[in-house]
């Protein structure tokens, strides 16, 4: 039992296939902001609470997860199901007293800070470990388990919609204190299972010179803060595009396989987490990884952006070709710079202080968690016009509540203007910021050396 796989593989893929349902939000948003009383926008600012209390719990706690995975676990298992049961209560409470500030708070609370506190803690805490136990494989062991909190929507959307639609009424508070029962035992048993490798005895740090901010500095700080941007920017560009893909593929005319190509855009999005990091292993610069993710989105940006493919898409197949790819490509980029990160912080900095420098990296996250959504959705409302939206017969479509839906294809399309700006800084970032790795020079010296050799 005390294997790579039981004690960190498996661990991590239960702590992350739980957490990663944060991603599911959109399934039942609309659902709560009706059940409470309060507008979807002012309910939407609690799953911006989660990811912004996520990368600050990571930054801060950091030190804690480096020190005793063990308690971080335990931490990031509470945190998360008592903020989800909480989430339920209030919502319940939503229920009973429509319009009421309490419940309105009260899930910007469970479901943002408390959560949040458990979704940063829990993505930290396997991932040093997985680094540990899969030596020769960092990149392909952190993807396996951050692909996992990709997958989840996949594996969770299906669930909680079965479960609002089968508990009837209560089916939306119930769903909460059901699953927060069932994550309580998923991550209470990774909890358990985790640990590092026998014989791994952790640096004493002895004074403030070999600390995270001295390991940091150890390399031009502009390296770091071009790997720090660049994660950054990824993440502000795949949320500002993935928070508005449902309306997107609506608009292209694909409304009734709206919930099918999100499950595809959930495996694109896990697939990106595990197959971009196992590729990068064989890699002599995880950078380059970036520089292709960047490149790819660039790409098909620019080509919705040229065919204005998201306002002419409709009943044009090489449009919605495009359109999907883009969403796609999206998706595993945004995936695959999450997976690659701890792994390049090691190529660079060293395992010693990895889960501390992961953390803080993680910070942009937290701000990209406000930056996002909140972007796109101020570029939605401010460019274009809103007009109903109908199926292929030409009927109108209708939400849960019976009110009809709209589309502003025009303020989809403009979107992509600010995230091909974005994602070309990016670019730009990891090539002339982020510098060759220790490990990309040690190839690199091996290259010359046996060069000499073949010579002399």
């Amino acid at each position: 039992m005390n294997n790579k796989w039981t004690r960190a593989a498996i661990p991590a893929l239960l702590l992350h296939c739980s957490i990663g349902t944060v991603y599911c939000w959109s399934i039942f948003s609309q659902e709560i902001s009706t059940h409470i009383g309060w507008s979807k926008p002012a309910v939407e600012w609690a799953f911006s609470f989660a990811i912004f209390f996520l990368g600050m719990s990571a930054a801060f706690l950091g030190r804690m997860v480096e020190k005793n995975i063990h308690l971080s676990s335990l931490v990031a298992t509470i945190c998360f199901t008592v903020g989800m049961a909480g989430t339920g209560f209030f919502i319940w409470y939503g229920g009973m007293h429509k319009h009421s500030v309490v419940a309105l708070v009260g899930i910007y609370l469970s479901y943002g800070m408390i959560m949040g506190i458990g979704l940063g803690t829990g993505y930290l805490s396997p991932v040093k470990t997985l680094m540990l136990w899969f030596e020769d494989k960092k990149g392909l062991a952190t993807g396996l388990a951050v692909a996992g909190f990709g997958a989840a929507k996949a594996i969770f959307s299906p669930v909680m919609q079965a479960l609002q639609t089968g508990l009837g009424k209560n089916g939306i508070y119930m769903m909460f204190w059901i699953l927060a029962g069932l994550f309580f035992v998923m991550m209470f048993t990774g909890h358990l299972l985790l640990k590092k490798p026998d014989g791994w005895v952790e640096p004493v740090h002895k004074d403030k010179s070999e600390g995270v901010w001295a390991t940091i500095k150890s390399k031009p700080l502009t390296n770091y803060i071009g790997i720090w941007l660049m994660f950054y920017i990824n993440i502000t560009c795949g949320l500002a595009i993935i928070s508005q893909e449902k309306m997107i593929v609506k608009c292209i005319g694909l409304v009734a396989f709206a919930a099918v190509i999100s499950s595809v855009s959930a495996i694109f999005n896990a697939g990106g987490r595990l197959g971009f990091s196992a590729w990068a292993d064989h890699l002599k610069d995880r950078n380059t990884i970036y520089k292709l993710i960047f490149s790819l989105s660039i790409i098909f940006s620019g080509l919705v952006i040229l065919t204005r493919g998201i306002e002419n898409g409709e009943g044009n197949l090489i449009l919605i070709i495009l359109v999907l790819g883009l969403i796609f490509v999206v998706n595993a980029g945004y995936g695959g710079g999450f997976s690659n990160v701890p792994t390049l912080l090691h190529d660079h900095y060293g395992m010693g202080n990895v889960s501390a420098i992961h953390g803080i990296t993680l910070s942009a996250w937290a701000f990209a968690g406000l930056s996002g959504n909140q972007l796109a959705t101020w570029i939605v409302n401010h460019f274009g016009e809103f007009k109903p939206l109908k199926d292929a017969t030409g009927q109108l479509v209708k939400d849960a509540t019976g009110k009809v839906e709209t589309i502003n294809p025009v303020g989809y399309q403009t979107v992509l203007y600010a995230t091909i700006v974005l994602y070309i800084v990016a670019l730009l970032l990891s090539i002339f910021f982020v510098r060759k790795s220790g490990k990309a020079l040690a190839a690199k010296e091996a290259k010359i050396k046996a060069k000499a050799e073949a010579v002399n």
